[in-house]
């Protein structure tokens, strides 16, 4: 059975907090090119991330840690990122904000960059967008912490809370990757163009890299990755819950088969 718009509607609750309001979604429930088994959806033939393969023809082999203690690796990436003044998004933060989370989680949500209480409170997602990001994820059974670690596109808040710029992506991108590096998650859930452009390198439209799994080569790894909308954008366009609710079934069912589960 799929279920309709108006069902995931009613499933997701479209109140401040998403609650799964029946267990979770049978085989038959989650879209069947993302069922234990199935290939994989991907970009486009020749694309640059291109991977028609199943999950289980592309295993995550394990990346070497940036540096030889995994411990002084993180300790050295804070010290860096809040020192860093590579851009000019460092003139007018409060302080860097690296991210937050469970250092050997398996799933790792990307979004934009810090808004004026992260930028404060030096951690990602606390606002009203991070309360629904929170929902999000126990929408899935997950909990901020536990499993899952949360980071930006880049470290500074722009100014205005303006989009970051390409440039400043690019700048950030190598404390991303390092990140990634050290966390070795499973799999990365994207929120929003920025995250996308960090993550992907792509510049399309959101609405047409929704709906397939892409992959990331970061690390030595190639990681799946589900594209969704980021929460602020939620929170102005609720309709579209649905939607992100469709995202994140397809990604429990990417760790699902991830996990051999």
């Amino acid at each position: 059975m799929k279920l309709s718009r108006d069902e995931m509607l009613l499933e997701m609750g479209l109140g401040p907090l998403w609650k799964l309001r029946r267990p979770p979604l049978s085989p038959e429930a989650v879209p069947a090119d993302v069922r234990p088994g199935a290939a994989s959806a991907s970009v486009e033939e020749g694309g640059p991330t291109a991977a028609p393969a199943a999950i289980e023809q592309a295993p995550c082999a394990p990346a070497p840690l940036v540096e030889a203690n995994e411990a002084e690796s993180w300790d050295a990436l804070r010290r860096e990122v809040a020192g860093c003044r590579a851009c000019g998004l460092c003139e007018q933060r409060q302080q860097a904000v690296l991210g937050v989370g469970d250092v050997h989680a398996d799933w790792l949500f990307i979004g934009e960059g810090p808004g004026a209480e992260e930028d404060r409170r030096g951690e990602p997602f606390v606002g009203p967008a991070g309360k629904l990001l929170d929902a999000m994820l126990a929408a899935i059974d997950l909990k901020r912490g536990e499993d899952v670690y949360i980071a930006n596109a880049v470290k500074c808040r722009p100014p205005n809370n303006r989009t970051p710029t390409a440039a400043e992506i690019a700048t950030c991108r190598p404390y991303l990757e390092r990140q990634v590096a050290l966390l070795q998650p499973r799999l990365v859930f994207v929120l929003g163009k920025p995250a996308v452009q960090a993550t992907l390198g792509l510049d399309a439209p959101l609405g047409s890299l929704r709906g397939r799994t892409h992959f990331w080569e970061v690390a030595g790894r190639r990681i799946p990755v589900v594209i969704s909308y980021h929460p602020a954008y939620l929170l102005r366009t609720p309709l579209d819950k649905a939607r992100a609710w469709e995202d994140l079934c397809r990604a429990r069912a990417l760790m699902r088969e991830a996990k051999g589960a």
